[in-house]
């Protein structure tokens, strides 16, 4: 006698999951959320979600950053320049007023020095967050304003800038050169400009 083998289909990975682009957060969903970190006195979070806004890095780039990358002595700098890990290229960003202020805040409260990373793993204080962290992070952020988890992750934060300045300017180079790519192209199909651009003239269209 010979044992059945009983055929079990796997259940697809991206089953009820959206795959493709995140989409970047609304100037109102961003002092929502920020409002929130605020309230909530979540000094790390707020910090962390200011730099991600303003600093436009990859979750890779951006759990890595140490004090010293973003601050000279006691002072916060109004820019600051990363090389990215995935391109070993320089980018430069700058740091808002509130930026600056929350990351002072986040320094003092933790005590941190020079050589720390900024966010500090709560597990292994040596270490920084990991990315799969910061992307849960990320999804309480979206989830406490009631937006939908799949529409959003880390790239949002990376996109949810350069997406205002290219709405409000239409610069793309601009956006490049923040985004640290090499190609316009890249730009382009990150922001999903050409698709926007035409949504945004089918809409006023009144068929």
């Amino acid at each position: 006698m010979y044992a059945l083998t009983i055929y079990v289909p796997k259940e697809p990975w991206n089953k009820n999951k959206l795959i493709g682009q995140k989409l970047p957060l609304k100037l109102q969903q961003i002092w929502s959320i920020r409002i929130r970190l605020e309230l909530s006195n979540k000094t790390r979070d707020l910090a962390l979600f200011n730099l991600a806004i303003d600093s436009k890095l990859r979750g890779c780039d951006l759990v890595a950053l140490r004090v010293r990358d973003v601050c000279h002595g006691n002072i916060i700098q109004s820019r600051a320049i990363v090389v990215q890990k995935k391109t070993q290229q320089p980018v430069q960003f700058e740091i808002t007023e509130n930026t600056r202020k929350s990351i002072s805040e986040l320094i003092a409260t933790q005590n941190l020095s020079p050589n720390d990373y900024l966010f500090k793993s709560r597990a292994k204080p040596s270490d920084h967050i990991s990315t799969r962290q910061y992307g849960r992070i990320v999804d309480n952020w979206v989830d406490s304003i009631g937006l939908d988890k799949t529409q959003y992750g880390t790239h949002t934060m990376r996109r949810t800038k350069p997406s205002l300045i290219y709405k409000k300017t239409k610069n793309l180079r601009a956006c490049q050169l923040l985004l640290g790519h090499r190609k316009l192209e890249s730009t382009v199909r990150y922001l999903g400009i050409e698709v926007d651009d035409a949504l945004e003239v089918s809409e006023s269209i009144d068929a």
